[in-house]
C-alpha cells in the first residue's frame, strides 16, 4: 500500500488511518529519526477530529515502544506544531489532521526538529521502514529505554506570542469588525485569542467544534456561511480558516471571496514596497492565474511555479531565496514568520494591509482583471497514466491550439481528477472544459 500522498498520509479513518497502521507508521517515524535524534522528544498535534483520539493513542504507542519521548499538545494549528517542534527542540513534529476534508477522514503530516514538511526522499525512507516488519519488530525497545508520553497544555500562549509578533507594533485593528470561522477545527481557540488581543471587534463562527463538524458547511470549504455574517454584522472583512488552520480564505465587505491570487499579488507587491520581499520575486503553483503572472511582471516582480502542495512551494521558495509564495487555494507562506502554510499569519499580514492601503477590502484586493479560469473536480475509479490513454494527446492539442493554458492532475489524497483550463476567452474555455469533462468521465468513471 501506497502510503503518503502530496501531504502526508490520508485517509478514511478507520480503514486506510486504522489504529494498527498508525501504531507501525510511527514506529517506522521513530526509527526514521532515531538517526537524526539530539533531545529524544517528538512533539504531537492534532485537530477536532473524533478519530484523533484513537489515532493519537496509536501514535504514542508506537513511538515510546521505539524508545522516544512524546510531547501531546492537543488540538492545535498545523502550523504551530511546525514552530513549536522547532521551538520546543523536539526531534521531530506530527500533527494528525486530514485538513480541509470531512471528519471522517484524518491523516498524518510529518515535520523534521526545524520545522520544515518532509521532502520525498525522507518520505520514501519511511515508508521503506514501514513495510519492512522485520525491522520494526527487532526495533522495540524493553525495561528503561522504553519512553514516556507528557501532556502539556500551556503552548498555545507561546504561538499566540510568535503570531502577534508578525503583526506591524505601530498598527492595532481597534477600527476593524472582523468575521472569523474557525471551521471548527483546530484554530478555534488560538485564532479568536490573537485577534481579539490586537483589538479586533470579533464575530466569531465555527468554535464550537464536536469531533463531527469540522469543515461542514463553514471554513474555507464554505465561505458562504462567512459571507453572509459579514454583510449581516457589516464587517469589514472575513477570513476562513481550514480544519487545521493552515489555509486562508477571506471575504470582502460586500460578502465576495477575494480571489486567491489577487491576495497573494496585493501582498507581494506590498512587501517590496516595505523592501522586505527578498530576492524579488514570489513562488506560486502551476494552478495560479496567468493574471498573477502579468500583474507582478508590471511590478518588477519575479513569478516562479512549483508543483502543486505548499511543501513544493516551500522547496522552491528556498531555492530561488525568496520568503513569500503560497497556493491560490489559499495556503500561504511568509517564511519570515512560519515554516508553511499559515492561516493565521496570514490573516495578519492581510489585515496589515488593508488597514495601511486605507481602501475598502473590495478594492484593496482587486488589483487586476484574472483570465477567465475552469476548475473541475471529477470523482473517478482508476488514476490512469494520462499518456496510456487513447484519445489523451489530441485532446491536448485541440486546447493548446485555442490558446488555452491546461493542468490536469490526480489528487494525492482523495481519487479524484482535478481539471483545470485557462484562457482570455471565456466562451472557449467553457466549451473545452464541457469536451474535456465528457472525455475523463469515458475514460476514468
Amino acid at each position: 500500500m501506497k502510503l503518503f500522498g502530496t501531504d502526508g498520509v490520508r485517509g478514511k479513518a478507520g480503514v486506510k488511518v486504522t489504529a494498527l497502521n498508525s501504531m507501525r507508521l510511527a514506529m517506522a517515524t521513530g526509527i526514521y529519526f532515531r538517526e537524526f535524534k539530539n533531545t529524544n522528544k517528538i512533539l504531537v498535534g492534532k485537530d477536532t477530529r473524533r478519530s484523533g483520539y484513537m489515532i493519537e493513542n496509536a501514535i504514542v504507542s508506537g513511538l515510546t515502544a521505539v524508545g522516544f519521548d512524546v510531547i501531546q499538545i492537543g488540538p492545535m494549528p498545523t502550523p504551530a506544531v511546525a514552530f513549536l517542534t522547532h521551538s520546543m527542540r523536539c526531534d521531530a513534529g506530527i500533527m494528525i489532521s486530514a485538513s480541509h476534508n470531512p471528519f471522517f477522514d484524518n491523516g498524518v503530516k510529518f515535520f523534521d526538529g526545524d520545522g520544515n514538511k518532509l521532502d520525498r526522499t525522507k518520505e520514501e525512507a519511511i515508508e521503506k521502514i514501514y513495510n519492512n516488519l522485520e525491522l520494526i519488530e527487532e526495533s522495540q525497545v524493553i525495561d528503561k529505554y522504553i519512553g514516556k508520553s507528557k501532556r502539556i497544555d500551556d503552548v498555545i500562549g507561546r504561538y499566540i506570542v510568535h503570531i502577534k509578533n508578525s503583526f506591524p507594533e505601530n498598527l492595532s485593528l481597534q477600527k476593524l469588525r472582523v468575521v472569523i470561522d474557525c471551521a471548527n477545527g483546530a484554530g478555534y481557540k488560538v485564532a479568536p485569542a490573537i485577534l481579539s488581543e490586537l483589538g479586533a471587534d470579533l464575530i466569531i463562527l465555527g468554535d464550537s467544534p464536536d469531533g463531527f463538524n469540522i469543515n461542514d458547511n463553514c471554513g474555507a470549504m464554505c465561505p458562504k456561511t462567512m459571507a453572509k455574517a459579514v454583510v449581516q454584522y457589516r464587517a469589514d472583512i472575513g477570513i476562513a480558516l481550514d480544519g487545521d488552520a493552515d489555509r486562508l480564505v477571506v471575504v470582502d465587505e460586500k460578502g465576495d471571496v477575494v480571489d486567491g491570487d489577487k491576495l497573494m499579488a496585493v501582498l507581494a507587491v506590498h512587501m517590496k514596497n516595505q523592501k522586505t520581499l527578498k530576492a524579488n520575486c514570489m513562488v506560486a503553483t502551476v494552478m495560479s492565474n496567468q493574471g498573477l503572472e502579468d500583474y507582478l511582471e508590471k511590478k518588477d516582480i519575479k513569478l516562479y511555479r512549483s508543483a502543486v502542495g505548499d511543501k513544493h512551494v516551500v522547496e522552491l521558495m528556498h531555492q530561488k531565496g525568496t520568503n513569500f509564495g503560497g497556493e491560490q487555494s489559499g495556503h500561504i507562506i511568509f517564511s519570515d514568520y512560519a515554516k508553511t502554510g499559515d492561516g493565521i499569519s496570514s490573516a495578519l499580514q492581510a489585515l496589515a494591509y488593508l488597514i495601511i492601503s486605507k481602501q475598502k477590502a473590495s478594492k484593496a484586493f482587486n488589483p487586476y482583471d484574472s483570465y477567465p479560469q475552469k476548475l473541475v473536480n471529477l470523482f473517478i475509479h482508476d488514476k490512469k497514466d494520462f499518456t496510456k490513454i487513447a484519445g489523451y494527446n489530441e485532446l491536448i492539442k485541440e486546447i493548446k491550439s485555442k490558446g488555452l493554458r491546461e493542468l490536469f492532475r490526480y489528487s494525492g489524497t482523495e481519487n479524484k481528477i482535478r481539471l483545470l483550463i485557462e484562457g482570455k476567452d471565456k466562451k472557449i474555455v467553457n466549451m473545452m472544459m464541457e469536451k474535456t469533462v465528457k472525455f475523463f468521465k469515458k475514460v476514468l468513471i
